[in-house]
């Protein structure tokens, strides 16, 4: 009996020893999230409470009046509509372009690789290059946009100054910019349908249009909460193009929450304000995200029973 005993007392050891290895393997992954962000979410509360200009080493316990200010800035306001303007809007244009290209480039054609290179390049690029590029093109004067419209005859465009116009911009050419992203998560997914459920679509009458909504789409449901979440979460925190098309301007009227941060940082001098402000951005990012996975999650267990 003692041999028997002997040989599973050695086997459990190995499998504890073996799981061991495996909770090991974490320790990166908590390692960096506890450093870059459960640390800098931690500072960043402490200097909320605090009056901290940003470069002097006084500051004093401030409570709560940070976030309070909060609700009587009217630039705070201006940047919060605006934030959710561009992660909402940038959102719903990046799934219509993503979705419209995967499936025409799902198909078998001459070229059809070269066509997705060109379509996810923009991805690539630097955001502060893209924003100069296309400041290029919107500025009033010498805009390459402005300089057509002029041979054209019409009337030029404030692009950048118009306050309404300038905010679709911004809007656009983010979407512009990461539609390569939504495209490749529903390239995947499409690849990823089993071709007997489409055959037996096809079979069952099913074509066209009917197939695309009745079997496609929720085939395609946790493609969609890849992207969507993806994407919400870049057009929430935007910086960069707003940064280098208008600045935030005219006044505060086009920045995000992302370039009111560093205004209020920089320009104002104001650290402690800043990070109030940094704390309800990353509060809003997490609550969108927690609430977008439970309704696609939910969203899927309907579909599948």
């Amino acid at each position: 009996m003692s041999a028997p005993s002997s040989a599973a007392a050695a086997l459990r050891t190995r499998r504890i020893w073996r799981e061991s290895a495996v909770n090991l393997m974490y320790l990166p992954a908590v390692a960096l999230f506890v450093v870059f962000i459960v640390i800098p979410v931690v500072q960043g509360v402490a200097i909320a409470l605090t009056n901290w200009d940003g470069y002097s080493a006084q500051r004093s316990f401030v409570g709560l009046d940070n976030f309070a200010r909060i609700f009587t800035d009217e630039n705070f306001a201006t940047a919060l509509r605006n934030t959710f303007i561009f992660g909402v809007g940038s959102t719903l244009i990046q799934q219509v372009l993503g979705l419209l290209f995967a499936v025409l480039l799902d198909r078998k054609f001459r070229g059809r690789g070269f066509a997705r290179a060109v379509i996810y390049l923009p991805v690539l690029v630097s955001p502060v290059v893209m924003g100069t590029m296309y400041y290029l093109v919107f500025r009033y004067h010498q805009g390459a946009l402005n300089d057509i419209l002029g041979v054209l005859g019409i009337a030029q465009v404030s692009w950048l100054s118009d306050v309404n116009v300038a905010v679709a911009v911004i809007v656009l050419i983010n979407s512009v910019q990461f539609m390569g992203v939504s495209m490749l998560i529903y390239l995947s997914g499409l690849q990823g349908i089993p071709a007997e459920i489409k055959e037996a679509a096809s079979l069952d009458g099913a074509t066209g249009w009917r197939q695309f909504f009745a079997i496609t789409v929720p085939q395609l449901t946790p493609a969609f909460a890849a992207s969507v979440v993806l994407n919400l979460i870049g057009g929430l925190k935007l910086y960069d193009i707003i940064q280098v098309l208008t600045g935030g301007g005219p006044g505060y009227a086009t920045n995000s929450l992302s370039t009111l941060i560093g205004r209020t940082y920089f320009g104002n001098q104001a650290a402690g304000y800043a990070a109030a402000q940094g704390i309800v951005l990353f509060l809003i990012i997490v609550v969108c995200t927690i609430a977008l996975n439970w309704w696609f999650d939910r969203t899927r267990n309907r579909l599948e029973n």
